[in-house]
C-alpha cells in the first residue's frame, strides 16, 4: 500500500468541503467492505444517497466505503452526462482480459491523479436492488470504473495501483467549485 503526503493547501481544500465523502486517511477507505444480504429498504436509501453524493461532486463512480459504510455496494454511470446510474449489491468480477492504462483520480483523494493500468474487458457478477443476480460485461472507462469501485471495496485506492511517477496534485480550487469528474 502506497501512502501519500497530503499537501497542507491540498488537506485545507478537503477540510472546507461538505460533501458527505470520506477523505484519504480516514480508517474505513483501508477495511474490507461486508456482503450486503438480502438487499431491503435500507440498501436502497444507501445506493439514493450514493448517487446524490456522486452527483454532487460530479462523480462517475462511488463505494459504500466512500460515505463511510462498510457494505459492498457501489454505484457507477458512463461519462456521458446522459448515461443512467447504475448500483450493483456484492460485485465480483468473473472475467478479465486485455490491457488499458488510464488517468484516474477518486473522489476521496481529490486533486490527486495518476495513471493506472487495469484489465480492458470485464465480466462481473453481483445482485440488482431486488436482489436478482445480474452479470454486467463491461470495457474501456465502463470497466476502468467498476474495477476502481470495487477495489475500494476490499480497502484498495487506485494510488496502490498506480505507477508512482505518474501520481501528481493539481492546484487546490475554489473549495465550493465542483471537481473534475473522478470515479
Amino acid at each position: 500500500m502506497l501512502d501519500i503526503v497530503v499537501p497542507d493547501e491540498v488537506r485545507a481544500n478537503w477540510q472546507a468541503r461538505t460533501d458527505g465523502i470520506v477523505r484519504y486517511g480516514e480508517p474505513v477507505l483501508r477495511a474490507k467492505a461486508q456482503p450486503v444480504g438480502r438487499p431491503g429498504r435500507e440498501t436502497r436509501e444507501l445506493v439514493d444517497r450514493m448517487k446524490a453524493t456522486m452527483l454532487a461532486s460530479n462523480g462517475i463512480g462511488l463505494a459504500a466505503p466512500q460515505v463511510g459504510v462498510l457494505l459492498r455496494v457501489i454505484v457507477y454511470r458512463g461519462a456521458e452526462d446522459d448515461a443512467p446510474i447504475r448500483s450493483l449489491i456484492n460485485p465480483r468480477i468473473v472475467s478479465a482480459k486485455g490491457e488499458q492504462t488510464g488517468e484516474e483520480g477518486c473522489l476521496s483523494i481529490p486533486l490527486l491523479h495518476g495513471e493506472v493500468t487495469r484489465p480492458n474487458a470485464i465480466i462481473v457478477k453481483a445482485l440488482d436492488l431486488l436482489g436478482r443476480p445480474v452479470t454486467v460485461r463491461a470495457d474501456e472507462l465502463e470497466s476502468r470504473v467498476i474495477q476502481h469501485e470495487i477495489d475500494h471495496l476490499d480497502g484498495i485506492l487506485y494510488i496502490d495501483r498506480a505507477n508512482p511517477s505518474t501520481l501528481e496534485w493539481s492546484e487546490p480550487a475554489d473549495p465550493d467549485a465542483k471537481p473534475e469528474q473522478e470515479p
